[in-house]
């Protein structure tokens, strides 16, 4: 199954871009489902239908849902929810205001990943495209596997070991007191089972044969700034980007005055983003005079932005992460960090693993055994790439 995510600031058009993608791939033939994971879905809008948690037939070969957190919960988290409803019941809430807050922040993010296994696994879509959350969230989202993998194996793993022997003995003497009781193995083992779901997938989200992320931005300064960061994050991760979609540009034939500083400043930022994107392929897609909303408005969209292109294939192979040996021995580990700054990257190695932070981003790269044994020797920028070198 070929994954495509859609994503961008809020407010930029990946919505509009998701559904004409998916029109185009139904158009060439392909089974296609179009899945939003964003908590404030416009999926609906864009084709003027309606959509549920569960697939609705758009047209032939193609499909819509919403996910919808509340449902997945239930379904394949309900003993984890009754326990937080319980808790929470415990502490004074009424029943429906404990069951909402059953909801922890973050699970829009993991249960969409659970939702992206569960297609992959099934088979029943050649394409699955996700018009996922603005590119804040989305980050949240592909780092869970690394983030989520680094807390089972140190924190999670050894404390539910010690939860399930202790409970037979604390039970007794802590209902009383709090009023609710410990966590059932089955409500402790979720969460893992859960991690293990999206370990698997941390997989195809990494193998950019399978999976491309497709930023979609306009020529304005704050939102070609936010998607240059989100391509870098991106490629920390391990997650390659194969193209950009500069999205409402005015086109040459408007010309009433009001719109001139407009144009001016929208071709600096076309060549802005040409340049500050290259090598990806960048395609320019104009502001229309109606709203894409609805069939007809999507596939005047798709049109201009595909030409009868296969929205399947790989735009551009991003490496995100290399390693090569040197002649002396040593080892490079190259990681693509497009447009930024060496000073703005810590570097910390602890044991087997090598802990990278930019800003508030942060990933555990878990060494190969050749690099494991080595210690850091120093770190350069070169053509976009962070080059730490290995040696003994």
């Amino acid at each position: 199954m070929r994954v495509i995510l859609m994503t961008g600031k809020g407010g930029v058009g990946k919505t509009s871009m998701a559904a004409a993608t998916g029109l185009q791939c139904a158009k060439l033939g392909y089974k296609t489902l179009v899945l939003s994971t964003d908590p404030a879905h416009s999926l609906a809008d864009s084709f003027d239908q309606e959509m549920t948690h569960e697939a609705v037939k758009v047209r032939d070969n193609l499909y819509g849902a919403e996910l919808d957190a509340l449902v997945e919960l239930e379904a394949n988290w309900g003993a984890v929810k009754r326990y937080i409803t319980e808790v929470l019941q415990a502490r004074g809430l009424e029943g429906v205001q404990a069951e909402e807050l059953a909801i922890l922040p973050g699970m829009d993010e993991i249960f969409g990943l659970v939702r992206m296994k569960r297609h992959y696994d099934e088979g029943e879509y050649d394409v699955l495209i996700v018009d996922s959350a603005p590119t804040g969230t989305a980050l949240r989202l592909l780092s869970i596997p690394e983030v989520g993998g680094w807390y089972m194996r140190r924190f999670y793993k050894p404390f539910r070991g010690i939860s399930s022997a202790l409970r037979p003995v604390v039970e007794p003497i802590f209902r009383p007191i709090a009023g609710f009781s410990l966590p059932s193995d089955e409500v402790m083992d979720a969460p893992y089972e859960f991690y293990e779901e999206i370990e698997a997938l941390e997989k195809v989200l990494t193998d950019n044969q399978k999976t491309s992320v497709r930023l979609v931005t306009n020529p304005e300064k704050m939102v070609i700034k936010e998607s240059a960061r989100a391509h870098a994050y991106l490629s920390l991760y391990n997650v390659a980007t194969d193209m950009v979609v500069a999205n409402r540009i005015i086109p040459d034939e408007v010309n009433d005055p009001f719109f001139k500083q407009w144009k001016e400043s929208q071709q600096v930022y076309r060549s802005e983003i040409h340049e500050n994107f290259h090598p990806l392929p960048v395609k320019e897609v104009p502001l229309f005079s109606s709203e894409m909303c609805g069939l007809e408005a999507l596939e005047q969209l798709k049109d201009t932005l595909y030409q009868g292109e296969d929205p399947t294939q790989v735009y551009h192979q991003e490496n995100t992460i290399q390693v090569k040996q040197q002649a002396d021995g040593s080892y490079n580990l190259e990681l693509y960090l497009p447009g930024i700054a060496k000073d703005k990257i810590q570097l910390n190695k602890t044991g087997d693993e090598l802990n990278v932070r930019i800003g508030n981003h942060r990933r555990n790269l878990v060494l190969p055994q050749a690099l494991a044994t080595l210690q850091p020797q120093g770190a350069k920028m070169d053509d976009d790439y962070l080059k730490i070198r290995f040696a003994s």
